[in-house]
């Protein structure tokens, strides 16, 4: 084989591979973890609103600048400890197969995060911010990101002809069956993140989505008690 044809049959198996980040990529992820991390280190030893964008930068061991590089505002920087968490569960969702229902594939995901750490970060972040509303933009923000991903998520196993109104009314759908596992969650530990508390949430957010799939019929509620579908609603079997 000539050396040309080797280049070419390299260059025509190169899109299978799968990427190896740069060493670029590598430091700004590294950075940017760091200044989250900085972030939420202060928030527990400070408290909300007593340290500054300045603080988290010093922190991090960055400038002021580069911590602008990388969030708009210390709300986002807050918010951005939850990327982990969705990362690792949209890691998992992509594993499932293809002709699984969308919210099957969920609960499958959330369950192979076996380790209750797992959820950790949400689960302090919504701890510390749940009270102040100011820092509230840093769940919020949070939440809006799970958003996006999950969308961009089911748009891949969908497809790009999918309705956007499904992928939004899916996405919003999801985001509230965590936020009341969250909230119910909290309500019952409070900010004990210890594994077996954080077990607790897990669970919560396994069984939030069983109820989703479900279509949040009550298991005790019998059939004969449904009432009649109006007949100017048309009915479905589907499920996400």
């Amino acid at each position: 084989m000539t050396q040309t044809s080797s280049q070419e049959a390299a260059a025509e198996s190169s899109p299978s591979e799968p990427s190896v980040p740069s060493r670029r990529e590598l430091n700004k992820a590294a950075t940017r973890s760091s200044i989250a991390s900085a972030a939420l280190g202060l928030l527990r030893s400070k408290g909300s609103g007593n340290f500054t964008v300045e603080d988290i930068a010093a922190s991090a061991g960055v400038s002021r600048r580069t911590f602008f590089n990388y969030f708009p505002s210390l709300e986002a920087a807050l918010a951005s400890v939850a990327d982990g968490f969705m990362d690792h569960a949209l890691e998992q969702f992509r594993l499932r197969p293809a002709d699984e229902s969308i919210l099957e594939s969920a609960q499958a995901a959330l369950m192979a995060l076996a380790d209750p750490m797992s959820v950790a970060p949400m689960a302090e972040l919504f701890s510390l911010t749940h009270d102040n509303r100011q820092l509230a933009r840093s769940e919020l923000e949070a939440w809006e990101h799970c958003t996006e991903q999950i969308i961009e998520a089911a748009r891949s196993r969908l497809g790009v002809g999918i309705s956007e109104l499904y992928l939004h009314a899916l996405a919003g759908s999801v985001i509230s069956c965590g936020k009341a596992a969250m909230t119910v969650w909290f309500a019952d530990r409070g900010p004990d993140l210890s594994a077996e508390s954080l077990a607790v949430l897990r669970q919560h957010l396994i069984d939030a989505m069983g109820l989703l799939g479900a279509g949040f019929a009550p298991p005790s509620d019998p059939p004969s008690t449904a009432p009649a579908a109006s007949p100017s609603v048309p009915t479905t079997t589907d499920r996400f």
